[in-house]
């Protein structure tokens, strides 16, 4: 539910409203917006007390009316916000005219490889770096991360090619020390619906980038969203990274292309796409890479390493830095032509 405001409201009126709304048990955000203000009910309403809210809503003095949100979701809806969510950490704007690029190697598997791997692609405009230190695999076997090492490694090479980092969170008690050495806390496509840790990276405050689940419905990918949102993470950042195939032989997943506008029309949040995932073979992409963002991604997760044939993980979806400065040269010609931009190599 929502109530928006007449344009002479005054503050006394509105935070009438709001107290008014708190009276119910319920919990109520001012919302950005252009011109009128809108209050938000960010809370379930049960059936029977909606009726009696919205009559004691619409009688205020200063309300224009009020608005029931049809989505399962609200605070992750453009319904309850209809202002674009920009992310902006440390000046690098995620949702913004700039699509930002993040890129790195899909483990850290050493100092030196994290920190060639961080020189390079930073040399050809990415903003944010990759890599993981905790690794989820199929097999037990598999190569799993280095733990708290891969964080201070992955710290270390961010900060000295002056790029921001991102990495996987894969438990709760594992919220804390990733939020200490990573910019951006990521949730990976196994874990969208591991609610014990979506609450936990909702309540520490920290960006988060939430990927969608192989088999997930996008009704189901903005309930995940919306418990970081109401638990306290107001910067999130949606990832498509495709879903099960029809036809295994050729690509390791569907990348959902069409999830982008979709996403970007029903819901506030920023939305990038990770190719690599989406299609699992190198070759394939860039050109997956180019039609994200033509479908009006804001942004990319790329997987990069400086010898993907000798990679612990992944190295089949990996890019070179070479194949990857050249990436970069195709997507800047491809954002300008849809009105965006991707930053210039420094």
């Amino acid at each position: 539910m929502m109530v928006l405001m007449d344009a002479a409201a005054t503050p006394e009126q509105i935070e009438a409203v709001m107290e008014r709304i708190r009276s119910f048990r319920m919990q109520a955000l001012r919302l950005p917006g252009d011109d009128h203000v809108a209050i938000g009910v960010a809370s379930a309403i049960p059936a029977d007390v909606r009726p009696v809210l919205y009559d004691a809503l619409s009688i205020l003095p200063g309300v224009s009316r009020v608005v029931h949100i049809s989505r399962p979701y609200k605070l992750a809806s453009r319904e309850f916000h209809r202002v674009d969510t920009v992310v902006d950490i440390r000046g690098v704007r995620i949702g913004d005219r700039e699509c930002v690029i993040m890129a790195g190697p899909c483990s850290v598997e050493s100092r030196e490889q994290i920190v060639e791997t961080a020189l390079a692609v930073r040399a050809a405009g990415a903003r944010i770096l990759r890599g993981g230190a905790y690794k989820p695999r199929t097999s037990p076997y598999a190569f799993q991360g280095l733990g708290v090492e891969g964080l201070r490694l992955l710290q270390e090479a961010g900060q000295r090619a002056g790029l921001l980092t991102v990495t996987e969170v894969m438990a709760p008690e594992d919220v804390p020390v990733v939020a200490e050495h990573a910019d951006i806390l990521q949730i990976g496509a196994r874990n969208m619906q591991n609610f014990p840790l979506l609450i936990a990276a909702g309540r520490s405050g920290h960006p988060t980038l939430l990927k969608r689940g192989p088999s997930a419905s996008l009704d189901e990918f903005l309930l995940a969203a919306e418990y970081l949102l109401h638990h306290g993470t107001a910067n999130v950042i949606l990832c498509e990274r495709g879903v099960h195939p029809l036809d295994r032989a050729y690509t390791r997943n569907t990348l959902d292309l069409s999830a982008v506008p979709v996403l970007k029309h029903v819901s506030h949040l920023p939305v990038i796409v990770d190719p690599s995932h989406g299609v699992g073979v190198a070759r394939y992409v860039p050109a997956m890479a180019r039609a994200a963002i033509a479908a009006g991604a804001d942004g990319l997760m790329v997987e990069v390493h400086p010898d993907p044939e000798r990679a612990l993980s992944d190295g089949a979806q990996s890019l070179t830095p070479k194949q990857f400065s050249t990436l970069m040269m195709e997507l800047r010609r491809v954002a300008e032509a849809v009105g965006r931009s991707i930053a210039p190599a420094p």
